[in-house]
């Protein structure tokens, strides 16, 4: 936040209960002429096909488990992917 805006908190903090309702008031009708843009919001679908398959087509509790036992998935998606480039 700003410092003029905690500025403003406090001062606001300093007021009587019936100068805070005022000043409530005051800042509606304020916002009342302004336009306020909302972000535009982005339908989940939009992000399906965005980020590259990381586990290379290997079941994700599979994945999970083999981690687990110690063993090291990572190293032969790895050696996948260097295997396709080639």
């Amino acid at each position: 936040m700003s410092e003029k805006f905690m500025e403003a908190m406090r001062q606001a903090d300093a007021l009587t209960p019936a100068e805070q309702m005022r000043l409530i008031s005051h800042l509606i009708q304020q916002l009342s002429r302004c336009e306020i843009k909302r972000k535009q919001s982005r339908k989940l679908t939009e992000f399906i096909g965005i980020a590259p398959n990381h586990l290379g087509g290997m079941d994700a509790r599979e994945y999970i488990s083999r981690m687990r036992r110690g063993e090291f998935p990572d190293r032969e998606l790895e050696l996948r992917e260097s295997k396709k480039e080639a």
